[in-house]
């Protein structure tokens, strides 16, 4: 029988499922599968749902804002990393309100391209990681499937990410965490943005 490196070719019907097996991580190491197992595989990863087509495809993005939303969304949809964005602005009611967004879980629960097309903008909701209103000094903090909050911290507030339960710390003057980068955005759609970029460390 042939590994799964050499073999794919020959024993798949489809290419298609092949590349799908090696993209779900199935690159064998020169090991022999068991046919059954094999077969095992090859069905799983047929039946697996396609992926989500993205949001800012053939969009035209004129904001920095979105045009870092759009380089990181399918890295998000995938679960390659997981991004934590800031936003700072003045609601409807010109109260100045911010929270930490979990890029992740809104990429499941919103409609990206209606914020990709510029007809609505995202914007700080009492349900994100934490949210804050500055005039009404109002706070809820809230876990989401990706990351839990510590919000009673000697650090401040942290988020600890569910995946590798790596903690990222968002305080500017902080290290931000392992595999962790902090970038500023520049944009002309809200007072203040900062998107912490953590990548999911995968167990071997």
């Amino acid at each position: 029988m042939r590994s799964l490196n050499s073999g794919i070719g020959f024993q798949l019907e489809s290419e298609a499922v092949g590349r799908q097996l090696v993209e779900l991580g199935f690159r064998g190491s020169g090991d022999v599968l068991r046919r059954e197992e094999f077969e095992a595989r090859a069905a799983a990863a047929a039946a697996a749902p396609p992926p989500k087509s993205l949001g800012s495809v053939r969009k035209e993005l004129k904001d920095n804002f979105l045009q870092a939303l759009a380089e990181r969304e399918e890295a998000n949809r995938t679960g390659k990393i997981s991004s934590v964005i800031f936003i700072r602005d003045r609601n409807s009611r010109c109260q100045e309100v911010s929270a930490y967004i979990d890029y992740a879980h809104r990429l499941t629960t919103d409609d990206f391209e209606v914020y990709f097309s510029g007809k609505k903008r995202l914007f700080p909701r009492n349900t994100d990681l934490s949210f804050y209103n500055w005039d009404r000094n109002v706070s809820a903090s809230n876990s989401s499937p990706n990351y839990e909050v510590i919000a009673e911290n000697a650090c401040g507030l942290l988020f600890k990410n569910r995946s590798d339960r790596t903690i990222i710390n968002v305080d500017p003057k902080a290290y931000p965490g392992d595999n962790t980068t902090r970038t500023p955005v520049k944009t002309d759609l809200y007072l203040h943005v900062v998107i912490y970029d953590h990548i999911i460390r995968r167990g071997t």
